[in-house]
Formats: structure tokens, sequence, C-alpha cells
């Protein structure tokens, strides 16, 4: 089923076993409450991973289902951990690469603060990769500033400064005018 899942589908699965982990007996309208999922959702995932005999399911009382992981289960919740973390990693990673090219630009610009604009993960590891190359975090609106939207990071830099790039690469050019 691991090779078979998308990573939205991967990342169900493991949710959804964590949660059976921890309550047997929970209900999939609750399991769907808990992942942000529809019902149906829940219970197309549910199946797949019976059929695949990584969940069984008992009746605990008449209208009650108890659902039990399986040894099988059990190893496919460790792969699912093991790919979110490896995933997770990369991510982390590709950030990190991401913004050390922006505060390249920013350095050979000739600043050593920056805004960056942006409040989720994704912007925290850009905050702490900045500090760790000795660049000043600012909150300065005149300051260059890194635009995170998703994982995709942009330079801004003041127009002062664009200008004065662009200038010293015609003249590096030769270009004269």
């Amino acid at each position: 089923m691991e090779n078979e899942l998308t990573n939205e589908e991967s990342t169900h699965a493991l949710e959804m076993l964590t949660h059976i982990e921890a309550n047997p007996d929970i209900s999939q309208l609750t399991l769907a409450d808990e992942l942000g999922v529809a019902v149906g959702t829940i219970n197309w995932h549910l199946k797949r991973m019976i059929a695949k005999g990584y969940v069984k399911v008992k009746r605990a009382q008449r209208k009650k289902l108890r659902y039990i992981i399986t040894p099988e289960g059990i190893a496919l919740r460790a792969a699912l951990t093991v790919d979110y973390i490896k995933n997770s990693f990369d991510l982390y990673r590709q950030v990190r690469e991401r913004t050390n090219l922006c505060l390249e630009q920013l350095e050979s610009a000739g600043y050593n603060s920056v805004n960056v604009l942006g409040e989720d993960e994704v912007a925290e590891v850009v905050r702490l990769t900045c500090l760790e190359q000795g660049v000043t975090v600012t909150n300065d609106a005149q300051a260059p500033t890194i635009h995170i939207e998703g994982i995709k990071l942009a330079l801004k830099l003041p127009e002062a400064a664009q200008y004065s790039a662009d200038l010293s690469e015609d003249i590096n050019r030769g270009d004269h005018g």
C-alpha cells in the first residue's frame, strides 16, 4: 500500500493508524473531524487498509466497531513515519538552500539585514538560516525582503539597490551607453 499512495494519502494513512492505535474504538466521524477530511475519505482508506490486512475490524457493540492494527499495519505505520521524516528533512534542506541563495544575492547587493515576510514553518527556517549566516532579521519595511509563498522564496531589494545593481552589471559588461 505504501508504494501505491500519494503523499496526501500516505499522510492520511499515517494519521489514521496513529489515531486508531491511540483509540481503537474511535468512530469514522471522529477520525474525519480530527483529520479534517470527509467521512467518505476515512471509509475509503479504512476499507483499503482492511483489504490489505493492515487493520482488522471487530464489532465492539451493536453499532460500534473496534479497529485493531495488525503487525503488517504496524510495519506500514513505521515505513510511513520514516518516509514522513525523510520528506520533512528534504523540504528543510530545500528551504535552507533557497534561503542561502537569497542571502548570497543580499550580500552581493551590500546588505546584511533582511525582512522576512511569512509566519509559517518555512518562514521560521528562513529566519534561523539568516541568523546562522550572520544576517540580521528586521521588521524594517525599507530593508530587502524575502517573500515566502509556500516553499518558494523571492528576494526583493529596495529600488535604489536594484538600480545600482543593474548599473554595476552594465559597467562590468562594458555597456557604457
